[in-house]
C-alpha cells in the first residue's frame, strides 16, 4: 500500500512539473511574460547568479527535475507488483486512431503529443508575429519597404519555431533517460517523434534562412553573413548552423540511411557542430530553452559510452537451417530485464561503428547467467556475421572468443502484459523474437504470479516458408510439452509461400530444432555483460542533479570573477559570443564531472561484483541452461495448434471469432512484423474498438488493446 501511495504521489508530481514546463513555453511569447521577465532578469544582475542563473532555473531545471523524478518513478514501478485489469479510458490511447497516413499509423498518444507540439508552434508564431506587426516601424538603416520588413519579421519568427522544435528534438532519442518511457512507449516508437520534429525543424530553418537571405539580397546586404562580431547576432554562425542542418537532414532520409549507413552515422555526428554554432548564433538566452534536451542527451550518451566500453564475449552460437543464428552472452546474475527489451550489439570484427538493435529472446527468470538474441541473416551486417560464424563452425581448430560490445538492455520498467485477461500475440518472420521473451517470462513465473497471468494466449506466426518455423525453438518446449500450471497456449502458423506439406507441426518443430552449435573457448569470468544495471537509476538521477549544480556554480564563477566588468559595461539582453563561450565552458565542466563520477561508480561496482562471481564459464560447455525446461513431461497434445499453407491470416475474422469466446475480457494484442501486417491488425482492432454496443445485449464486447513493436527505424 505504501508503494502504491508513493507511486501516486510521484505520478502527481510528474504531471505538475510537466504542466509548469509547458505553461512556460506557452506564456513566453506573450507581452506579459516579456515585460515581467525582463524585470526579474534585471533584479538578478545584483546577485551572484546574474540573469544566467534565473534563466537556467526557470527554463531548464523543470525538465531536469522531471527526468530525476521520472527515474525514481520508473524504479519504484519496477519494484511494485502489477495488478490485474486495465483502465480502458487510458489504455484506449494506445489503440490506433489513424491507420494509413503519410506518417504511418498513429495512436491516440501520437495524436495527443503531436497536437500539443503543433498547437504550441501555431500559438508561438501567432503571438510573436502579431506583436511584431503592431509595433512595426520601418528602420531607416535597413532601407526596407513595409512588405520587405514584414517578410523579414516572418522569416525571423520561423527561426524561433525551429528553436522550439529543437527544444523537443532530443527527448525522444534518450535511451537510458527516456522521458517517453513514462508514457509506456518503447524507444523505437519514440524515435518517430525525433524524425517528425527534426523534419519540422528543418522546414522552419529553411524558411528562416531563405527568407532572411532573400531580403538581404534585394537590399545588397548579403555581405554581412560573413561577419563575426563579439556582440549581437553572429550571422556567420547562423549560416554554418543552416548548412549543417541540411547535411544532417539529407543524410537521414530513409533512402540514404538504409543504403549508406556509414554516411548517415558520420553525418549525424555533425550535431555537435550544429549545437555549438546555434549557441553562437541565437545567444545564451535562447539556448536555455533548448539546453535541457541537449544536457540530458549528452549525459545519456556518456553513460551509454561508459557502459558499452566493457568488453564481453560470445559464449555460444546456434545456427539454424533458415539462416537464423542465436547468440548467447554471459550475463551478470544481478542484471534483470523485462520482456520486449532490446540490446544494441557491436562486433568490431565487422564494424567499429555499427550498433544494431536486437530483441532479447531469453528470460532472466529462466536463466540468470546468460542472455540470448536471435538474428535473421538478411542484411549486409547480419550476412557478414553469419559467414564468420559458419567459418568458425567448419574450422577444426580451437574456436577463439569473438569480442562483442553490448549496450542496454532497454525496455519497459515492468512487465505489464500480464494485466490482460487474455493475450493475442501476432508475429511475422523475425518479429517473433520479442514474443519469445514474453512467453518464457509467463511460463517461468512464480506461483503467486500465475494467478494474475493471462488465462489464454494465442500466438499467430506468419512466415514465408517452413524453415522459418525454426525461430520457435526457444519456446518449442512450451508448444510441445505444455503442463497444467501454464496457461493455455494456442499456436497458429501460416506458411504463405508453400503448398501444403506432408509434415505435421510437431514434426516440423522437432526437425527444425536441430541446429549446429559453436562453443567458444572462454575461461575468464570477467567477460560478462553488466548492462544498464551497473548504475542504479537513483544514482543516475543523482548524477543529473549533481551535473546541474556544477553547471550553475561554474556559471556563477565566470560571471563573478571573469566577466563581471564586461557585464557592467554592456547590455545584459545583448547576445555576446564571450558569454556564449563561458556557457559552453560551464557545460563541458559539468559533463566532465558527470563522466568522472559515472566511471568511478561503475568501476567500484564492477570490481565488487567480479569478486563475488565465481568462475561460471569453464570451457563454455554448460551454457544451455536455457533449455532446462525442455524435458518436461507432455500433458497436452498439439490438437489445439494449427498450421496453414499457402494462406495469410484474416485478422478481422480472427478477432471476430475471439469476440464470441472471450466476451467481456480485456485482450492485449501485441504485434511485431512487416508494416503491412501491423496495419491490417491495427485496422481490425480499430473497427472492434469503435464498434458500438448493441442496446439490450447481455453480452459485453471484449476490449482489445493494441501494442506494436517496430524495430525498422
Amino acid at each position: 500500500m505504501v508503494k502504491f501511495m508513493l507511486l501516486a504521489l510521484l505520478r502527481t508530481l510528474l504531471i505538475l512539473i510537466f504542466a509548469v514546463w509547458i505553461f512556460i513555453w506557452f506564456l513566453k511569447p506573450t507581452n506579459i511574460w516579456n515585460k515581467n521577465w525582463k524585470q526579474v532578469e534585471d533584479s538578478m544582475q545584483t546577485t551572484v547568479f546574474k540573469y544566467n542563473g534565473v534563466d537556467f532555473v526557470v527554463y531548464t531545471f523543470p525538465i531536469m527535475l522531471l527526468a530525476i523524478v521520472g527515474l525514481i518513478y520508473l524504479y519504484m514501478k519496477s519494484l511494485s507488483s502489477i495488478r490485474r485489469g486495465v483502465k480502458r479510458c487510458l489504455t484506449a490511447l494506445y489503440n490506433p486512431v489513424l491507420v494509413k497516413t503519410p506518417l504511418g499509423m498513429l495512436t491516440g498518444i501520437d495524436v495527443l503529443v503531436m497536437s500539443l507540439i503543433i498547437t504550441l508552434l501555431v500559438w508561438t508564431f501567432y503571438a510573436r508575429i502579431s506583436n511584431d506587426f503592431q509595433k512595426l516601424v520601418p528602420a531607416k538603416h535597413l532601407k526596407l519597404n513595409l512588405w520587405q520588413l514584414k517578410l523579414l519579421k516572418i522569416s525571423t519568427r520561423f527561426g524561433l519555431l525551429a528553436e522550439t522544435c529543437l527544444g523537443f528534438l532530443l527527448f525522444p532519442i534518450l535511451r537510458g533517460l527516456s522521458v517517453f518511457r513514462l508514457l509506456g512507449m518503447q524507444f523505437e516508437a519514440s524515435v518517430r517523434y525525433h524524425i517528425w520534429i527534426g523534419t519540422m525543424m528543418t522546414l522552419f530553418g529553411v524558411l528562416h534562412g531563405v527568407g532572411t537571405l532573400f531580403i538581404w539580397g534585394i537590399n545588397q546586404q548579403i555581405n554581412q553573413i560573413w561577419s563575426w562580431q563579439k556582440e549581437g547576432r553572429i550571422y556567420l554562425a547562423g549560416g554554418i548552423t543552416f548548412v549543417t542542418l541540411l547535411v544532417i537532414w539529407i543524410s537521414s532520409l530513409p533512402s540514404v540511411r538504409r543504403k549508406k549507413f556509414n554516411l548517415f552515422f558520420y553525418m549525424h555526428h555533425l550535431y555537435i557542430v550544429f549545437l555549438v554554432f546555434f549557441l553562437f548564433h541565437a545567444g545564451d538566452k535562447h539556448f536555455y530553452m533548448v539546453f535541457a534536451g541537449v544536457f540530458l542527451f549528452v549525459i545519456d550518451k556518456l553513460l551509454r559510452v561508459i557502459q558499452s566500453s566493457s568488453e564481453t564475449r560470445l559464449l555460444s552460437v546456434r545456427i539454424f537451417p533458415s539462416k537464423v543464428i542465436e547468440l548467447t552472452f554471459p550475463k551478470d546474475p544481478r542484471l534483470s530485464y523485462t520482456p520486449t527489451s532490446i540490446i544494441f550489439i557491436k562486433i568490431p570484427m565487422i564494424s567499429n561503428v555499427h550498433w544494431h538493435p536486437f530483441s532479447i529472446t531469453s528470460s532472466c527468470n529462466v536463466d540468470d547467467q546468460t542472455m540470448s538474441v536471435m538474428i535473421k541473416s538478411e542484411g549486409c551486417w547480419t550476412n557478414s556475421l553469419y559467414n564468420i560464424l559458419c567459418q568458425k563452425l567448419e574450422s577444426n581448430s580451437k574456436t577463439k572468443c569473438i569480442p562483442v560490445a553490448i549496450e542496454g538492455p532497454y525496455g519497459p520498467a515492468s512487465f505489464d502484459f500480464i494485466r490482460y485477461d487474455n493475450l493475442l500475440l501476432i508475429a511475422g518472420g523475425i518479429g517473433i523474437t520479442p514474443m519469445l521473451s514474453i512467453l518464457q517470462e509467463i511460463a517461468s513465473a512464480k506461483s503467486d504470479f500465475r494467478n494474475r497471468s493471462p488465462s489464454q494466449i494465442q500466438l499467430i506466426y506468419v512466415v514465408k516458408n517452413s524453415l522459418d518455423i525454426s525461430l520457435l525453438n526457444p519456446i518449442s518446449h512450451l508448444v510441445l510439452n505444455q503442463n497444467s500450471e501454464f496457461c493455455l497456449l494456442k499456436l497458429k502458423v501460416f506458411v504463405t509461400q508453400e503448398k501444403k506439406g506432408s509434415s505435421t507441426l510437431r514434426e516440423l518443430l522437432s526437425s527444425l530444432s536441430i541446429s549446429r552449435t559453436v562453443l567458444f573457448d572462454m575461461k575468464k569470468s570477467d567477460y560478462y555483460t553488466l548492462g544498464r544495471g551497473d548504475i542504479n537509476p537513483i544514482l543516475i538521477g543523482s548524477i543529473i542533479g549533481f551535473s546541474s549544480t556544477i553547471f550553475l556554480l561554474s556559471l556563477c564563477f565566470f560571471n563573478q570573477f571573469l566577466f563581471s566588468a564586461k557585464q557592467k559595461s554592456s547590455k545584459p539582453n545583448s547576445p555576446s559570443s564571450v558569454v556564449d563561450l563561458f556557457l559552453l565552458c560551464s557545460f563541458l565542466i559539468a559533463v566532465a564531472c558527470s563522466a568522472l563520477v559515472a566511471m568511478v561508480l561503475k568501476w567500484r561496482k564492477s570490481r565488487r561484483e567480479r569478486e563475488m562471481i565465481t568462475t561460471i564459464w569453464d570451457n563454455g560447455g554448460d551454457v544451455m541452461k536455457l533449455r532446462a525446461m525442455e524435458g518436461a513431461r507432455s500433458t497436452t497434445t498439439l490438437e489445439e495448434h494449427e498450421i496453414h499453407y499457402g494462406a495469410r491470416p484474416i485478422f478481422k475474422d480472427l478477432l471476430h471469432k475471439m469476440e464470441g469466446e472471450l466476451e467481456g475480457s480485456n485482450v492485449g494484442v501485441v504485434v511485431c512484423g512487416p508494416e503491412s501486417m501491423m496495419e491490417s491488425v491495427a485496422s481490425a482492432c480499430q473497427q472492434k474498438c469503435s464498434k458500438p454496443f448493441k442496446s439490450g445485449s447481455k453480452k459485453q464486447q471484449p476490449f482489445f488493446v493494441y501494442h506494436s513493436l517496430n524495430f525498422n527505424l
